[in-house]
């Protein structure tokens, strides 16, 4: 497997084609206000405002030297009718797929979802286009801990009844995000997947847990605030 090779792989950038632009155009008031863009900015908002999963992040971004501005570092784009949203990590920019997102609940998952990705970079300074096993390590984190794996979202899927569930889900996720970006097989795949899952699945940073729910993640975010008081009376 051949992870240099920019002459062939394009990084999943073909499913993001307003990213092939030099530059980003912004319509005019009356076109935004009454098309996907629009309805794609009110609901970004709402999350970032009302999500305890994503007021997590942003603050653990903060926290970590990398504050996040809604206009700068979220983009509404359309995309390939096959992805919600994507981690540029050329401009340090989330694509939100105003096209292929609907519902409210959706957009929470896929901010919360691209915000890990968001949160891996300022941290651990991933090498998303060299090093496969990073790429691989993130998948599964964003998976895990995005909601992406949860029980209701399962039963809409028809996926249940299946020892250890949660895993398998995301690993599943984690391998679906990876072939859609990389040109590789499966077989390889899978291969970094399996090497890297335990270390990546039990890495719950920032959350402290799985939030397997709403309830989990205001916990999680009430958890994360008081640590940041406890170590300002320091």
């Amino acid at each position: 497997m051949d992870q240099n090779n920019n002459n062939e792989e394009d990084y999943g950038y073909q499913l993001f084609p307003e990213r092939n632009t030099q530059t980003f155009k912004k319509g005019s008031f009356a076109k935004n206000l009454f098309t996907y863009n629009h309805k794609c900015q009110v609901m970004l908002k709402f999350t970032l405002d009302t999500s305890p999963y994503a007021k997590l992040l942003l603050s653990a971004m903060k926290r970590s030297g990398c504050t996040v501005n809604k206009d700068r570092h979220f983009s509404c784009e359309d995309c390939d009718g096959t992805v919600s949203g994507g981690f540029d990590a050329t401009t340090s920019q989330i694509v939100l797929c105003q096209n292929n997102i609907h519902q409210q609940s959706h957009m929470n998952r896929v901010v919360t979802h691209e915000l890990i990705h968001a949160f891996d970079h300022c941290r651990a300074h991933v090498d998303w286009f060299n090093n496969f096993k990073h790429l691989a390590c993130s998948e599964i984190r964003a998976a895990n801990l995005s909601g992406d794996c949860s029980f209701s979202n399962e039963i809409i899927r028809l996926n249940l009844g299946i020892k250890q569930h949660h895993q398998k889900c995301v690993r599943d996720r984690a391998l679906r995000s990876i072939l859609a970006v990389r040109k590789v097989s499966r077989e390889d795949a899978e291969k970094t997947v399996d090497e890297v899952f335990d270390s990546c699945f039990n890495d719950h940073a920032p959350f402290g847990r799985i939030p397997h729910s709403r309830r989990d993640a205001e916990h999680a975010y009430r958890d994360f605030q008081n640590r940041d008081r406890y170590y300002a009376n320091l």
